[in-house]
């Protein structure tokens, strides 16, 4: 019954966030005029959705990216020079993950099942 599950995550400023978002290689798969946008990668679709009053640093929105290889993506990034991109760690549940924190605040947890 269920297809997917797509996070709505706020952004302070749209193009910022559609900046963000393509630079680490997503695309605009669509944006509803100054207040929202929908992106994806790889068949992953995020939604985000203006929200004036936004405090960054009092965020408590985010999302989990389940991937196929944690250990690149993390690379990618790094290559990328982000900042708020925490170091990959080993799980006790089992899962190799880090962390990302967009420029809105949004903590993006991203992780692969180690086998």
């Amino acid at each position: 019954m269920f297809q997917s599950t797509i996070p709505v995550l706020p952004s302070l400023n749209l193009d910022e966030t559609v900046g963000f978002y393509t630079r680490i290689g997503f695309q605009v798969w669509s944006r509803h005029d100054d207040d929202y946008a929908i992106l994806g990668r790889e068949g992953s679709e995020m939604h985000f959705f203006l929200m004036q009053h936004l405090i960054p640093s009092e965020s408590f929105f985010g999302c989990y990216w389940k991937v196929s290889d944690a250990v690149a993506l993390h690379a990618e990034f790094t290559g990328l020079g982000l900042t708020n991109l925490h170091p990959i760690e080993e799980k006790p549940w089992g899962m190799r993950e880090f962390a990302l924190i967009d420029p809105h605040g949004n903590l993006i947890r991203v992780g692969q099942e180690i086998e």
